[in-house]
């Protein structure tokens, strides 16, 4: 990681909830880590809406199962429920089963990031540098209050108008080749150094 792409989390204020002890103090060092001083654990979610109420955060990480309010519960409730700035927070939900319906049951509760567990430091900071450059547009729908769910631009089908003004049409042909690994994408995209 070169000086540029450093990132001082110094100041930020984050919202750790996890109802398992041993997995919210690894949660908390890994923070430490990252040089975050300000922390806020929670053991259940139904605390953590007493603590949002009060106190100003920059990012909520969550992985709760309690019955009474579990993740999905509170970013619905963060979400809907708050006013705004509140309802804007970051939210990285963190989970141990990561099956395609409860991937898809957080994007639809409007969490920002989907992290699985076991968790790395590294993949973790790294989807908080892609949080901190998230452009997407947030949106408040009847059915939806979140962050735009639409991560890649896929566009409307063929002769249909799109929602958004720049959006293409999916209709680009059929593969000819084989899809890139994105380590292979990664280095395609890497700076070379050219020799005069």
């Amino acid at each position: 990681m070169s000086a540029a792409d450093r990132v001082n989390l110094e100041q930020s204020i984050v919202l750790l909830i996890d109802d398992n002890p041993q997995a919210l103090d690894m949660l908390s060092s890994v923070f430490q880590g990252f040089g975050v001083k300000e922390q806020i654990k929670c053991a259940s979610a139904t605390a953590a809406v007493r603590i949002i109420q009060n106190r100003a955060v920059d990012l909520i990480v969550i992985d709760c199962s309690d019955p009474e309010m579990d993740s999905y519960a509170f970013a619905r409730w963060l979400r809907r429920e708050t006013p705004a700035p509140l309802r804007f927070i970051p939210i990285m939900l963190l989970t141990g089963h990561a099956s395609q319906a409860k991937v898809q049951e957080g994007r639809d509760c409007g969490v920002s990031f989907v992290v699985t567990k076991p968790l790395t430091p590294a993949v973790l900071l790294r989807r908080i540098l892609w949080l901190a450059g998230d452009e997407r547009e947030f949106v408040e729908s009847e059915n939806y209050v979140g962050p735009d769910r639409r991560v890649r631009n896929f566009g409307p089908p063929l002769n249909m108008p799109g929602r958004r003004q720049g959006d293409l049409s999916t209709h680009v042909g059929a593969a000819v080749e084989a899809n890139m690994d994105q380590s292979d994408i990664d280095m395609l995209l890497k700076p070379q150094r050219v020799a005069l």
